[in-house]
């Protein structure tokens, strides 16, 4: 579905597509929250407690960003995030390798489908590079795309911010122009970030963390009920 206000977007040039991982492609199932919780109870924030169901409102919010960065925001010094993060990738790893993790349902036929057409497709990720190439290996998917990144390969900076977007872009040279990058996600944070970056196609999808009203509050140009439905939409034929 086109966003009613929403500029034409010339939707056969696309050349490179930026795709985030878990909500988009990867099913993940509540994961975040119940690593969350793992990493609230590391920093002493009891279970069923208001501070911990005001944190857990926060990183419901704040899907899409970089996990750092959110508990940041959460524990102020910068001692208390990275044991927090430290925690949280740890149990979301843990939870990836007793294989509580799975694709979106078409998900890797759609990134196969895209290559197909000679575009070049780039998964990215909030969370730091362990946790995505856990879920790669989990899913069979370390030679699927040329090219994964996480914060820390775009300096550091994730999603709300262009960077990552922005650095597929140049380690890629797919496209002579930044309006021929699709970016695709299922949070305002994966809108956002491909509409700082310039992109000519930023579509939500409906198979994540938000939902319609956030992204077209974000400039979203198109909102999918999944990333399956991505094909389609860059033939012209939505």
């Amino acid at each position: 579905m086109t966003h009613p206000s929403a500029a034409p977007t010339l939707t056969a040039g696309i050349r490179l597509v930026v795709l985030d991982m878990a909500g988009t492609t990867v099913a993940d199932g509540g994961l975040v929250e119940r690593a969350f919780a793992a990493a609230a109870a590391e920093l002493g924030v009891e279970p069923g407690s208001a501070e911990h169901a005001e944190h857990l409102g926060y990183v419901r919010a704040t899907m899409g960003e970089s996990k750092i960065s959110v508990f940041r925001h959460l524990f102020g010094d910068e001692d208390r995030a990275r044991r927090a993060n430290t925690a949280f990738e740890k149990a979301y790893g843990d939870l990836v390798a007793v294989g509580l993790i799975a694709p979106v349902p078409g998900a890797r036929e759609t990134v196969e489908e895209l290559a197909g057409g000679g575009r070049t497709v780039v998964l990215t990720t909030g969370f730091a590079r362990v946790t995505q190439d856990a879920i790669l290996t989990a899913l069979g998917w370390r030679d699927l795309v040329p090219l994964t990144l996480c914060p820390a390969d775009a300096g550091g900076r994730g999603r709300p911010f262009p960077d990552m977007v922005l650095e597929a872009f140049v380690r890629t040279k797919a496209a002579e122009d930044v309006r021929q990058v699709a970016v695709v996600g299922d949070t305002s944070y994966d809108v956002l970030s491909g509409v700082r970056a310039g992109a000519g196609l930023v579509a939500g999808v409906r198979t994540g963390a938000h939902g319609d009203d956030a992204f077209r509050a974000a400039g979203a140009t198109h909102v999918l009920d999944s990333v399956t439905g991505l094909p389609a939409l860059l033939a012209g034929d939505r």
